[in-house]
């Protein structure tokens, strides 16, 4: 599976607070809440987020586990999201609803609006503006397979499906 997009840059500790602030939670509309997604750090987000790729930190997604995160990052229109590491939840979170995630040490080596190409499977980032490729953890297995499907639910009706 690969995806292509441009590069989001952002740092370390980027918490489910400022991924999609607590007031917006009333709301399960995935575009609802793309439309608030990262506001207390970057209130242009939702301009640029369409088909962009996060290039993060450390401890992407931590705090609560309120899966209206990882939703609101698909629903603002984020192709991926690339980071040092996650927090376990979101990382969960964002398969079960399709958000494409990869363990890799890209910031630094990304700049943003850098293009950029993820190979999940080889567990890669290739900034196409230099070249380089970058090294991280392979998306396999169930994960994978639940990505590719586009999220748990839809994983769960191809399974069902394969069982009639």
């Amino acid at each position: 599976m690969e995806i292509r997009g441009r590069a989001l840059v952002y740092g370390d500790k980027i918490d489910t607070d400022i991924i999609i602030p607590a007031r917006y939670l009333v709301y399960t509309d995935p575009a609802i809440l793309g439309q608030h997604a990262m506001e207390p750090l970057d209130p242009d987000f939702p301009k640029k987020a369409k088909g962009a790729i996060i290039i993060a930190g450390r401890a992407f997604g931590m705090g609560s586990s309120r899966e209206q995160a990882a939703t609101a990052l698909k629903g603002a229109g984020v192709a991926a999201v690339v980071a040092e590491s996650f927090a376990r939840i979101f990382f969960r979170n964002a398969i079960n609803t399709g958000l494409p995630v990869l363990q890799a040490p890209a910031r630094g080596k990304v700049r943003e609006g850098d293009e950029v190409l993820i190979r999940l499977e080889a567990g890669e980032v290739v900034n196409l503006t230099t070249g380089e490729v970058i090294k991280g953890k392979p998306l396999t297995g169930l994960a994978l397979e639940i990505l590719k499907a586009g999220g748990l639910v839809e994983y769960l009706k191809y399974i069902a499906k394969q069982q009639a």
